[in-house]
């Protein structure tokens, strides 16, 4: 170390010397915390002076960055954004928006104890699926139900109960990848039972599932491609012959749904979904599926069908460390209860609301930001309200659309530098504003956009830089 430099840091006032500055903010953060960050900013300005810059050692500077720091390292990572992907079940950005019927249950279920294993009734020990179990029966027709915390946990729970160490028959054309390089026959080897490959990729007979049927065999399970079809020359077996196979011999038919559904979507203008009702009513012993996907409630997994089979199921093991917490137990029932009123559940389900928003909607509605965005992104950029196509996601109809309108945001010069830039100045926002490049423009569908959010969209606008 050269004696200028040594000459320089006797300036660098002391931790102690700078915490004795510091008094409320130790009191608001704790003394631990304020210690830590004030060491790592003197640190940082002693690698600074050493790598030949100039760093400001004033106390007041110093405070500041060490205030700054604490309020970073205090935020959660985990925050709201605007969803202008196109996306409407998003799995990166958390799939549901939830009711707010089903936020106030959340909210009550925290804030004290609550009646989770508690039968007021008797007065003892009681059954969390108690909550929810009735009211999946009636949505679903099934004789009983359990819920676990997502649908991968329900086929593992399923499969690990009814399959250990057993053969479970499984089409080829159903051997699917989701996100995260999920795939199902990793889950299946996890569950302990044995995949056996029936049919090929785009054609599957009965008779492949009964070759391959024997005393080894412990259930015939239908898995739901959700993010992809396979169409052209193609054949699956209907629910209702592979019911009747697995009866005669006498072994569970269990249908993994994915996504989940248990309405006529077709009546509200979407696509066409088996609900869980139709699956059962095919024959169906067990149906699984997600609550947080079209269902439009909290990440879970609900597992309904025959009371044995789910009597079973609940007795493995494996579902107390899969089980619900009482918040998301909550949630869920909420959501559910909103299913006994149809003629009111398109309006208050915001999964549903926003995937039944008109075009003509949300046209009027990028008639009206398109001047502020303009404004503030100013000459550098060029805006424009274009038609796009919004999917509904988590793997529920990957190859329909819905038609939407959003905003083309292109750079003049035509830079793809300046527009990552922009994009990251979205992401940087109080409220991130997530949307994706393409061909070599900024693609913002306002679909998930709803008009109570308008206000705060156009006001942190004037937080990008120009």
């Amino acid at each position: 170390m050269n004696d200028d430099i040594q000459a320089k840091l006797r300036h660098l006032p002391s931790v102690s010397v700078v915490l004795a500055e510091l008094d409320d903010d130790i009191a608001r953060w704790g003394h631990q915390a304020v210690t830590a960050a004030v060491r790592e900013q003197l640190s940082l300005l002693r690698a600074h002076l050493h790598q030949g810059k100039k760093p400001n050692f004033a106390m007041a500077v110093i405070l500041n960055s060490v205030r700054d720091s604490l309020l970073r390292e205090s935020r959660s990572s985990l925050v709201p954004v605007f969803n202008l992907t196109g996306i409407v079940l998003h799995s990166n950005l958390g799939r549901a928006t939830l009711a707010e019927t089903a936020i106030t249950a959340m909210s009550k279920a925290a804030s004290g104890a609550t009646t989770l294993e508690y039968d007021i009734t008797e007065g003892k020990r009681g059954d969390r699926d108690s909550h929810i179990e009735a009211i999946i029966c009636e949505l679903t027709g099934a004789e009983a139900a359990t819920v676990v915390n997502n649908n991968a946990a329900a086929v593992l729970l399923t499969l690990n109960t009814l399959a250990l160490n057993k053969h479970v028959p499984v089409s080829r054309g159903e051997l699917v990848e989701i996100g995260g390089s999920f795939r199902v026959p990793d889950i299946m080897s996890r569950s302990g039972c044995h995949l056996v490959e029936v049919g090929t990729t785009n054609r599957t007979h009965l008779s492949d599932y009964s070759d391959a049927i024997d005393s080894d065999t412990g259930l015939l399970m239908r898995v739901h491609t959700s993010n992809y079809r396979i169409e052209g020359f193609t054949k699956t077996v209907p629910e209702t012959d592979l019911a009747k196979l697995a009866w005669a011999h006498r072994i569970p038919f269990v249908v993994d749904m994915g996504c989940g559904n248990l309405i006529n979507l077709k009546a509200l203008g979407l696509p066409h979904e088996a609900t869980a009702r139709e699956t059962l009513e095919n024959g169906a012993d067990l149906v699984l599926f997600s609550g947080d996907k079209l269902l439009g409630g909290p990440q879970s997994g609900i597992i309904a069908g025959k009371r044995s089979l789910v009597a079973e199921i609940k007795k493995n093991p494996l579902k107390r460390a899969l089980r619900l917490d009482k918040v998301t137990l909550a949630a869920l029932e909420a959501t559910l209860q909103l299913y006994r009123n149809p003629d009111t559940l398109a309006s208050e389900l915001p999964t549903l609301k926003l995937l039944t928003r008109s075009e003509s909607d949300i046209q009027a509605q990028a008639a009206r930001l398109r001047e502020p965005l303009a404004t503030a992104l100013g000459d550098s950029f060029k805006v424009d309200v274009i038609a796009v196509s919004s999917q509904i996601g988590s793997g529920s109809f990957p190859m329909e659309v819905l038609p939407s309108a959003g905003f083309s945001i292109r750079a003049r010069q035509e830079e793809d530098e300046a527009l990552r830039t922009l994009h990251q100045q979205f992401r940087e926002l109080a409220t991130p504003i997530i949307g994706r490049l393409s061909n070599g423009a900024l693609l913002l569908d306002l679909r998930c956009l709803t008009p109570e959010q308008e206000s705060h969209f156009i006001e942190q606008l004037n937080d990008i830089a120009p």
